[in-house]
Protein backbone atom coordinates (compact mmCIF):
# COMPACT_ATOMS: atom_id res chain seq x y z
CA UNK A 1 0.00 0.00 0.00
CA UNK A 2 1.37 3.38 -1.00
CA UNK A 3 0.58 6.70 0.73
CA UNK A 4 1.32 10.02 -0.95
CA UNK A 5 2.38 13.11 1.02
CA UNK A 6 2.44 16.60 -0.54
CA UNK A 7 5.87 18.10 0.22
CA UNK A 8 4.46 21.54 1.07
CA UNK A 9 2.69 23.59 3.75
CA UNK A 10 1.62 21.07 6.44
CA UNK A 11 4.54 18.74 5.66
CA UNK A 12 7.13 21.30 6.80
CA UNK A 13 5.50 21.76 10.21
CA UNK A 14 7.15 18.46 11.22
CA UNK A 15 9.47 17.55 8.35
CA UNK A 16 10.17 13.84 7.96
CA UNK A 17 7.83 12.89 10.84
CA UNK A 18 4.97 11.64 8.71
CA UNK A 19 7.01 9.75 6.14
CA UNK A 20 8.92 7.98 8.93
CA UNK A 21 5.72 7.21 10.81
CA UNK A 22 4.02 5.58 7.81
CA UNK A 23 7.20 3.69 6.88
CA UNK A 24 7.41 2.36 10.45
CA UNK A 25 3.81 1.17 10.02
CA UNK A 26 4.95 -0.85 7.02
CA UNK A 27 3.58 1.40 4.27
CA UNK A 28 5.35 2.66 1.17
CA UNK A 29 5.61 6.47 1.09
CA UNK A 30 5.62 8.67 -2.00
CA UNK A 31 6.60 12.31 -1.45
CA UNK A 32 5.85 14.85 -4.12
CA UNK A 33 9.09 16.37 -5.50
CA UNK A 34 10.64 19.59 -4.31
CA UNK A 35 8.68 22.58 -5.60
CA UNK A 36 9.34 23.45 -9.23
CA UNK A 37 7.88 25.75 -11.89
CA UNK A 38 5.33 23.19 -13.08
CA UNK A 39 4.01 22.56 -9.57
CA UNK A 40 3.62 26.28 -8.89
CA UNK A 41 1.84 26.90 -12.19
CA UNK A 42 -0.57 24.02 -11.50
CA UNK A 43 -1.27 25.27 -7.98
CA UNK A 44 -1.84 28.87 -9.04
CA UNK A 45 -4.30 27.81 -11.78
CA UNK A 46 -6.20 25.56 -9.37
CA UNK A 47 -6.32 27.78 -6.29
CA UNK A 48 -8.62 30.63 -5.40
CA UNK A 49 -6.81 33.94 -6.18
CA UNK A 50 -7.31 35.14 -2.59
CA UNK A 51 -5.32 32.25 -1.11
CA UNK A 52 -1.81 32.94 0.18
CA UNK A 53 1.07 31.89 -2.06
CA UNK A 54 2.06 28.96 0.18
CA UNK A 55 -1.48 27.59 -0.03
CA UNK A 56 -1.40 27.78 -3.82
CA UNK A 57 1.85 25.83 -3.88
CA UNK A 58 0.26 23.08 -1.76
CA UNK A 59 -2.42 22.38 -4.36
CA UNK A 60 0.25 21.95 -7.02
CA UNK A 61 1.90 19.26 -4.88
CA UNK A 62 -1.43 17.58 -4.17
CA UNK A 63 -2.31 17.36 -7.87
CA UNK A 64 1.14 15.97 -8.70
CA UNK A 65 0.30 12.93 -6.52
CA UNK A 66 -3.01 12.27 -8.27
CA UNK A 67 -3.17 8.66 -9.52
CA UNK A 68 0.33 7.81 -8.26
CA UNK A 69 -0.63 6.23 -4.90
CA UNK A 70 -3.44 4.39 -3.10
CA UNK A 71 -4.37 7.44 -1.05
CA UNK A 72 -3.02 10.90 -0.19
CA UNK A 73 -2.44 11.92 3.42
CA UNK A 74 -3.97 15.32 4.22
CA UNK A 75 -4.38 15.86 8.00
CA UNK A 76 -6.71 18.48 9.44
CA UNK A 77 -4.53 20.44 11.87
CA UNK A 78 -6.55 22.48 14.37
CA UNK A 79 -4.70 22.96 17.68
CA UNK A 80 -1.35 21.93 19.13
CA UNK A 81 -0.49 20.61 22.60
CA UNK A 82 -0.60 24.16 24.01
CA UNK A 83 -4.17 24.49 22.70
CA UNK A 84 -3.12 27.18 20.20
CA UNK A 85 -4.66 27.11 16.72
CA UNK A 86 -2.92 26.55 13.42
CA UNK A 87 -3.60 28.82 10.45
CA UNK A 88 -7.37 28.74 9.62
CA UNK A 89 -6.50 27.74 6.04
CA UNK A 90 -5.26 24.40 7.40
CA UNK A 91 -8.74 23.52 8.67
CA UNK A 92 -10.42 23.11 5.31
CA UNK A 93 -7.59 21.53 3.33
CA UNK A 94 -8.89 17.91 3.52
CA UNK A 95 -12.35 18.94 2.27
CA UNK A 96 -10.92 20.87 -0.67
CA UNK A 97 -8.51 18.03 -1.45
CA UNK A 98 -11.44 15.60 -1.79
CA UNK A 99 -12.94 17.89 -4.42
CA UNK A 100 -9.72 18.38 -6.40
CA UNK A 101 -8.48 14.78 -6.72
CA UNK A 102 -10.05 11.38 -7.29
CA UNK A 103 -7.39 9.56 -5.27
CA UNK A 104 -8.84 8.76 -1.80
CA UNK A 105 -7.83 11.23 0.93
CA UNK A 106 -6.55 9.81 4.21
CA UNK A 107 -7.25 12.31 6.98
CA UNK A 108 -7.85 12.74 10.68
CA UNK A 109 -8.56 15.77 12.89
CA UNK A 110 -5.59 16.70 15.10
CA UNK A 111 -7.21 18.87 17.75
CA UNK A 112 -5.38 18.61 21.07
CA UNK A 113 -8.05 20.60 22.84
CA UNK A 114 -10.20 17.49 22.56
CA UNK A 115 -7.77 14.57 22.53
CA UNK A 116 -4.06 13.85 22.71
CA UNK A 117 -1.95 13.51 19.58
CA UNK A 118 -1.26 9.84 20.33
CA UNK A 119 -4.99 9.06 20.55
CA UNK A 120 -5.63 10.66 17.17
CA UNK A 121 -2.80 8.59 15.68
CA UNK A 122 -4.53 5.45 16.95
CA UNK A 123 -7.71 6.45 15.07
CA UNK A 124 -5.60 7.09 11.97
CA UNK A 125 -4.02 3.67 12.38
CA UNK A 126 -7.44 2.01 12.56
CA UNK A 127 -8.21 3.37 9.09
CA UNK A 128 -5.04 1.62 7.92
CA UNK A 129 -6.07 -1.59 9.75
CA UNK A 130 -3.22 -1.24 12.24
CA UNK A 131 -3.46 -2.20 15.91
CA UNK A 132 -2.84 0.16 18.81
CA UNK A 133 0.37 -1.71 19.54
CA UNK A 134 1.63 -1.27 15.98
CA UNK A 135 0.82 2.45 16.07
CA UNK A 136 2.54 2.88 19.44
CA UNK A 137 5.70 1.12 18.26
CA UNK A 138 5.78 3.12 15.03
CA UNK A 139 5.35 6.37 16.97
CA UNK A 140 8.14 5.51 19.41
CA UNK A 141 10.58 4.82 16.56
CA UNK A 142 9.54 7.99 14.75
CA UNK A 143 9.89 10.20 17.83
CA UNK A 144 13.35 8.77 18.47
CA UNK A 145 14.49 9.73 14.96
CA UNK A 146 12.88 13.14 15.31
CA UNK A 147 14.71 13.69 18.61
CA UNK A 148 18.03 12.78 16.97
CA UNK A 149 17.36 15.22 14.12
CA UNK A 150 16.54 18.03 16.58
CA UNK A 151 19.73 17.37 18.52
CA UNK A 152 21.77 17.70 15.31
CA UNK A 153 19.91 20.93 14.57
CA UNK A 154 20.70 22.23 18.05
CA UNK A 155 24.42 21.53 17.64
CA UNK A 156 24.35 23.21 14.23
CA UNK A 157 22.77 26.32 15.79
CA UNK A 158 25.55 26.70 18.36
CA UNK A 159 28.14 26.31 15.62
CA UNK A 160 26.49 29.09 13.63
CA UNK A 161 26.01 31.43 16.59
CA UNK A 162 29.72 31.23 17.40
CA UNK A 163 30.71 32.15 13.84
CA UNK A 164 32.64 35.37 13.26
CA UNK A 165 30.61 36.15 10.13
CA UNK A 166 27.70 38.58 10.10
CA UNK A 167 24.78 36.60 11.44
CA UNK A 168 21.38 37.09 9.81
CA UNK A 169 18.24 35.51 11.21
CA UNK A 170 15.55 34.42 8.71
CA UNK A 171 12.05 34.65 10.16
CA UNK A 172 9.12 32.87 8.53
CA UNK A 173 7.03 29.72 8.49
CA UNK A 174 9.00 26.52 7.78
CA UNK A 175 7.20 25.99 4.47
CA UNK A 176 8.68 29.28 3.25
CA UNK A 177 12.14 28.82 4.77
CA UNK A 178 12.87 25.27 3.67
CA UNK A 179 11.39 25.37 0.18
CA UNK A 180 14.23 26.89 -1.82
CA UNK A 181 12.14 27.35 -4.96
CA UNK A 182 9.61 29.46 -3.07
CA UNK A 183 12.19 31.71 -1.36
CA UNK A 184 14.51 31.81 -4.40
CA UNK A 185 17.35 30.16 -2.43
CA UNK A 186 17.58 33.06 -0.01
CA UNK A 187 19.80 31.17 2.44
CA UNK A 188 22.29 30.31 -0.29
CA UNK A 189 22.29 33.88 -1.63
CA UNK A 190 23.03 35.34 1.80
CA UNK A 191 25.83 32.84 2.37
CA UNK A 192 27.43 33.90 -0.92
CA UNK A 193 27.28 37.47 0.36
CA UNK A 194 29.42 36.41 3.33
CA UNK A 195 26.70 36.01 5.96
CA UNK A 196 25.99 33.23 8.46
CA UNK A 197 22.32 32.36 7.99
CA UNK A 198 20.23 31.13 10.93
CA UNK A 199 16.69 29.88 10.32
CA UNK A 200 14.33 30.72 13.15
CA UNK A 201 13.34 27.03 13.47
CA UNK A 202 16.92 26.21 14.45
CA UNK A 203 16.81 28.41 17.54
CA UNK A 204 16.14 26.67 20.89
CA UNK A 205 12.79 27.95 22.20
CA UNK A 206 12.48 30.20 25.22
CA UNK A 207 9.40 30.96 27.32
CA UNK A 208 7.40 33.89 25.99
CA UNK A 209 8.05 37.18 27.73
CA UNK A 210 5.13 38.67 29.68
CA UNK A 211 5.18 41.89 27.65
CA UNK A 212 3.71 40.11 24.62
CA UNK A 213 -0.02 39.39 24.29
CA UNK A 214 -1.43 35.89 24.36
CA UNK A 215 -1.17 34.78 20.73
CA UNK A 216 -4.08 33.01 19.10
CA UNK A 217 -1.90 31.15 16.57
CA UNK A 218 0.76 28.61 17.48
CA UNK A 219 3.34 30.07 15.11
CA UNK A 220 2.93 33.56 16.63
CA UNK A 221 3.94 32.40 20.08
CA UNK A 222 6.70 30.19 18.69
CA UNK A 223 8.26 32.91 16.56
CA UNK A 224 8.22 35.54 19.32
CA UNK A 225 9.77 33.09 21.80
CA UNK A 226 12.63 32.34 19.44
CA UNK A 227 13.19 35.99 18.55
CA UNK A 228 13.56 36.83 22.25
CA UNK A 229 16.10 34.00 22.54
CA UNK A 230 18.20 34.88 19.47
CA UNK A 231 18.38 38.57 20.39
CA UNK A 232 20.39 37.58 23.46
CA UNK A 233 23.20 36.93 21.00
CA UNK A 234 25.04 39.26 18.65
CA UNK A 235 22.89 39.43 15.52
CA UNK A 236 23.74 41.64 12.53
CA UNK A 237 20.33 41.63 10.85
CA UNK A 238 16.88 40.04 10.63
CA UNK A 239 14.82 39.27 7.53
CA UNK A 240 11.15 38.30 7.72
CA UNK A 241 9.67 36.48 4.72
CA UNK A 242 5.93 36.36 4.18
CA UNK A 243 3.70 34.81 1.53
CA UNK A 244 1.54 37.32 -0.32
CA UNK A 245 -1.99 37.46 1.14
CA UNK A 246 -1.02 35.82 4.45
CA UNK A 247 -3.48 37.40 6.88
CA UNK A 248 -1.81 35.96 9.99
CA UNK A 249 1.59 37.42 9.05
CA UNK A 250 0.02 40.82 8.49
CA UNK A 251 -0.67 40.90 12.24
CA UNK A 252 2.48 39.18 13.46
CA UNK A 253 4.82 41.33 11.36
CA UNK A 254 4.16 44.39 13.52
CA UNK A 255 5.24 42.54 16.70
CA UNK A 256 8.31 41.04 15.03
CA UNK A 257 9.50 44.37 13.62
CA UNK A 258 8.91 46.18 16.93
CA UNK A 259 10.91 43.63 18.92
CA UNK A 260 13.82 43.52 16.45
CA UNK A 261 14.07 47.31 16.15
CA UNK A 262 13.97 47.69 19.93
CA UNK A 263 17.15 45.63 19.96
CA UNK A 264 18.61 48.02 17.33
CA UNK A 265 18.98 45.21 14.79
CA UNK A 266 18.45 46.10 11.08
CA UNK A 267 15.20 44.60 9.78
CA UNK A 268 14.01 43.74 6.25
CA UNK A 269 10.51 42.56 5.33
CA UNK A 270 10.07 40.61 2.08
CA UNK A 271 6.83 39.39 0.49
CA UNK A 272 7.02 36.46 -1.93
CA UNK A 273 4.55 35.22 -4.52
CA UNK A 274 4.47 33.57 -7.95
CA UNK A 275 5.59 36.84 -9.57
CA UNK A 276 8.67 37.44 -7.40
CA UNK A 277 11.65 38.14 -9.67
CA UNK A 278 15.18 36.98 -8.90
CA UNK A 279 16.88 40.21 -10.00
CA UNK A 280 14.91 42.50 -7.69
CA UNK A 281 15.18 39.97 -4.88
CA UNK A 282 18.97 39.77 -5.20
CA UNK A 283 19.31 43.56 -5.30
CA UNK A 284 17.38 43.99 -2.04
CA UNK A 285 19.46 41.33 -0.29
CA UNK A 286 22.73 42.89 -1.47
CA UNK A 287 21.60 46.33 -0.32
CA UNK A 288 20.59 44.97 3.07
CA UNK A 289 23.92 43.16 3.61
CA UNK A 290 25.81 46.30 2.53
CA UNK A 291 23.81 48.32 5.06
CA UNK A 292 24.70 46.10 8.00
Amino acid sequence: MKVGIPRALIYWKRPYFWENFFENLGLEVLLSPMTNKEIIETGVKTSDPENCFSNKVYWGHLLWLEGKCNFIFVPRLKTNEEKLEYCPKFFGIPDLAKILVKTPILTEIFDERKEKFEKTLEKLGQKLKKTKKEVKEALEKTLLREKEAKEKERKKFFEKISSKKKKIILISHPYNLYDEYINLKMGERLQKLGSEVIFIDEIPANKLQAEWPKFHWEFGKEIMEKIDEILKHEISGAIQISSFACGCDAVLKEFVEKRVKEAKVPFLYLIIDEHTGEAGFQTRLEAFVDTI
